[in-house]
Order: C-alpha cells, then structure tokens, then sequence
C-alpha cells in the first residue's frame, strides 16, 4: 500500500488499496497500544485543526471553487466523508508522529476532534450511520497491535490486501465495537447508504476481489459483481438506488499476473476504471477507458454526474499528478476539476452539493504531506 515508483507517486495515490488508506511518513511509534477491541478515547485533540482560509490556493481553472479552507495541517490525512446530517465529518489520518492509520471524527470546522478507532492495526473508510447514532469502518486490530508489514515492492507496484482486515461498528466516540465480517481473508471499503438500510464493501472470500452488499447487521449478504479482476472501492448514490465504484478486469498475461499477485495478498493497481451498476448489480456500465489509475468516485447530490481523482492528464502513468474530473453516469461531458499539481483525491459532496470535501497536498508545510479541504462549490 506504500512507497511505489517514487515517493512522491506512493503519497499522490495515497495508498487506495482499500477506500483509500494511507501512506506511511518512514516513522513508527516507540511502543504499540494493546489491542483490546475499545477506542483509545483521549481528552487532548490529537493533532490541529481547524477551518482556515485558503482561497490562494485555488488554481486559475478551477472555476467551480468559489472559496476554499484548509481543515488539517501535517501528516497525512483522506478519505472524509460526510454524516448524512452534515454536521460532522470521519476521515483516517496518520499523524506526523503517528505509525499507521486511524479514524477520527471532527465538526466541519475542524472542532471536536476524537480518535475513534482502536489505535491499533491499520485502519480505513469510515463513515457515519444516518442519525450519527453509529460509526462503520474496516480494522486489522484484530490481528495485531502494530501495524502491518509493508508489501514487497521487488515486483513493482503493489498494495497489500491485508487478510486480518474486517468490517466493524461502534458508538460515535468509538464504544462498543461491533464486528460485521468474520470470514477468512479480506474484507474492508465498506460504506453505507443514506437510509442506513445497507453497507457495500470489498471482499476476497470467494477467491476474487468482488463487491458485497449487506444489511447493517451483517446479514443478507449478496454479490454484486462476478467479473475476473477487481472490483472495490464502491459508494452508494444519494438515493441508494445506484453503486459507483473502481475496477480492473485484466485479460490473458495481465490476469494471470493479477491472479500470482492476489494468491500472495497484493493487487496492481496501475490501471483502474470507474463504473456504475444498479443496487442488486445489475446494469453495469463503464465510464472511463484512458488506461490509467481513476479511483475515488463519488455521486454529485442529483445522482447524475460522478466525481473521481484520475492521472488521466499526467505527463506518463508514473507520474504523481492526481487531479479531480467529473463526468455523466452515462460517460459523456468529461470535465477536469482540480489543476493543483501532485495530488487531488477523495472527493464528497455535502447534501446538497454546495460543499465538497477532498484531499489534497496543495500549498503542504512540508513535501509530500496529505491534507483536507471543504470547497465551495459552484456549477
């Protein structure tokens, strides 16, 4: 999930294996919390946040920013995504002094910050039940306290799929933690629909890297996808009438190669497209075909566009340059969003759609650092 072709090309992917998942900053903490299933709920703010003005930082194209503030200052920090009520926002974050992900929950001005998950284990894609009455996200907690080994990148590219990953929830302040999955092997980017009916994650149980729906209790679950190759990283429409998400289907050599790298717990992310498919699976429809790496969709409010982070305009697939596009569910009307250089990723919408959320090193302390923004948005 770390380090890649350059340092600079691992922080701008952010590690997506999983929703997202993050990059590690070389460091590791002197000591590991014990695993015991409960959030380390502290008094003390972790790290600073706040809701600062960052209007120079908007680039001359990006015409839908009306105004932009930054919310975290250091280390590295995606994946923020909205409660239904849009009164608070989870996101993972790994500290500068920090070893591995974890989750956080803060107001959007970036007041009350917690962590709540675990604190051990790596954690990723966490979210708000409707009524904020619950948390959801993926852990490897269980597995062990300290974080999990990097992959082996002797054979390029890789993220690992860490099999100790599982589906939990807990209390908003990290209580009472609830595991969803418990089958052999990977299961994690879960995310969860707006009426709290049902949760759509990423698993390996069946061999192969597929989407599942379930109901919020761990039952009813249902494949969703059926194609060789990886399918994750889905996210429900406002309405849950519709599931966006990133895949590869690989062909000949190249799924031959995909199936030796997931029997050994890893996955070549080099080539990822965004597709659309109806709540029970049905009409699937590709939306991208550049050759390059598009992740992190997201549905605009109307459910009629998607939002989604692509080098589709970098100078070769190596290079670190992520930015935001938008586009019909039908493929038409491609637009680029973001012009800012190195990394855009991870986009949402507020409800109704005059806030996006993202991930950005934009206008970075310090190189290579992953930070949030709340932009205002205007079509």
């Amino acid at each position: 999930m770390k380090s890649g072709f350059s340092i600079s090309w691992a922080v701008g992917l952010v590690a997506l294996a999983a929703c997202g998942g993050q990059p590690d900053d070389g460091s590791r903490a002197e000591s590991q919390p014990q695993v015991t299933g409960e959030a380390a709920i502290t008094a003390v703010a972790p790290f600073r946040t706040g809701y600062e003005p960052a209007g120079q930082l908007i680039q001359e194209d990006e015409h839908h920013f009306a105004d932009l503030h930054q919310l975290t200052y250091a280390g590295q920090n995606a994946e923020a995504y909205w409660s239904a009520d849009d009164q608070w926002i989870m996101f993972q974050a790994t500290p500068r002094d920090g070893s591995c992900d974890q989750q956080y929950t803060m107001r959007p001005d970036g007041s009350d910050l917690s962590m709540v998950s675990t604190g051990a284990g790596r954690t990723t894609c966490g979210y708000f039940f409707p009524g904020n009455r619950k948390i959801l996200y993926a852990s490897t907690h269980l597995g062990g306290a300290e974080c999990p080994p990097d992959p082996d990148m002797s054979q390029g590219y890789v993220w690992a799929l860490y099999k100790d990953y599982d589906i939990f929830t807990a209390d908003p302040d990290g209580s009472n933690l609830q595991r969803l999955t418990d089958t052999p092997g990977y299961d994690a980017e879960a995310t969860i629909t707006r009426d709290g009916e049902w949760i759509v994650f990423t698993s390996a149980r069946d061999g192969d890297l597929e989407i599942y729906k379930m109901r919020t209790d761990g039952s009813e679950v249902t494949r969703l996808t059926n194609e060789p190759g990886y399918d994750g990283g889905p996210f429900w429409s406002y309405d849950g009438t519709k599931i966006v998400y990133r895949a590869s289907h690989p062909e000949g050599e190249a799924l031959a190669d995909y199936q030796r790298l997931l029997a050994q717990g890893l996955i070549r992310p080099s080539q990822l497209d965004i597709f659309v498919m109806d709540a029970d699976g049905s009409n699937k429809r590709r939306l991208t075909d550049n050759g390059r790496a598009n992740f992190g969709p997201y549905f605009f409010p109307d459910g009629e566009r998607i939002i989604f982070a692509s080098n589709m305009d970098a100078e070769s697939v190596r290079a670190p340059d992520f930015d935001l596009y938008a586009i019909n569910i039908d493929g038409t009307g491609l637009e680029r969003i973001t012009y800012a250089g190195d990394f855009d990723g991870f986009p949402m919408f507020n409800s109704d759609g005059t806030k996006l959320i993202f991930a950005s090193n934009r206008g970075n302390e310090l190189p290579h650092e992953t930070n949030l923004f709340i932009a205002d948005w205007i079509d």
